[in-house]
């Protein structure tokens, strides 16, 4: 890689962005007060965020479910999403982040139609799938990266046949090719991945990005019959 690719990056990003994703008052709004507070600078780049929206409009997404709330950014994109009735019901692990999401959210309109709830994640699914809810039509997973697994098994559970999910941040700067690693964030993803290939009820692929977020990617895996 050349000293002058993450640039370019960066510059194509942000041509795409000001060009098709152009953000509002609502979500600089978000991020501006995310970095406020302190929040991680891991949120979705907002060409990200639109491709978010568009799949979950492609998908005709009643209900989302998204684990991994952080500031609300995605969730702002996913929540436009929905159509009059639409539910997103996100899962975020610390109190504070969810303070600063419920508020960014609510600016942008989305109060009545999305609900931040708190606590770790794998036993706020648990107390969903309890409530029996209707099932999900899209399923965004951008947390604690050695859950992923988990987190796909529970997406399974909680969702419709024809349901997407997508599964954030698979690359790992390419960390994901290395079979005998011992970091957590690695061994999680892989094992996420291994799990979409092997499972006789999904289908999916993973893509490689570059861009203003680094050297990463996603994952998409169709719910089948």
């Amino acid at each position: 890689m050349s000293s002058s690719e993450p640039q370019i990056w960066n510059d194509v990003d942000t041509y795409f962005t000001t060009l098709l994703s152009p953000e509002d008052e609502a979500l600089t709004a978000a991020l501006r007060d995310s970095d406020a507070a302190g929040l991680p600078h891991i949120n979705v780049a907002p060409n990200q965020g639109k491709l978010l929206h568009l799949l979950a409009q492609v998908q005709g997404a009643r209900r989302i479910l998204e684990i991994g709330t952080l500031g609300g950014y995605s969730t702002i994109w996913l929540g436009r999403a929905l159509p009059g009735g639409g539910r997103l019901i996100s899962l975020e692990y610390d109190a504070r982040h969810a303070d600063v999401a419920r508020r960014n959210i609510e600016r942008a309109g989305l109060g009545r139609q999305v609900e931040v709830r708190v606590g770790p994640a794998l036993e706020s699914l648990a107390k969903l799938a309890d409530q029996n809810p209707e099932p999900f039509d899209l399923v965004f997973i951008d947390a604690d990266k050695v859950n992923n697994p988990h987190y796909v098994e529970w997406a399974l559970k909680l969702t419709r046949p024809g349901a997407l999910i997508v599964l954030d941040n698979v690359v790992r700067s390419g960390r994901v090719t290395d079979a005998d690693s011992d970091a957590p964030d690695v061994r999680g993803t892989r094992a996420a991945l291994e799990l979409i290939a092997a499972h006789p009820r999904l289908s999916g692929t993973a893509v490689q990005t570059v861009g203003s977020k680094g050297y990463d990617g996603f994952a998409l895996a169709r719910v089948l019959d």
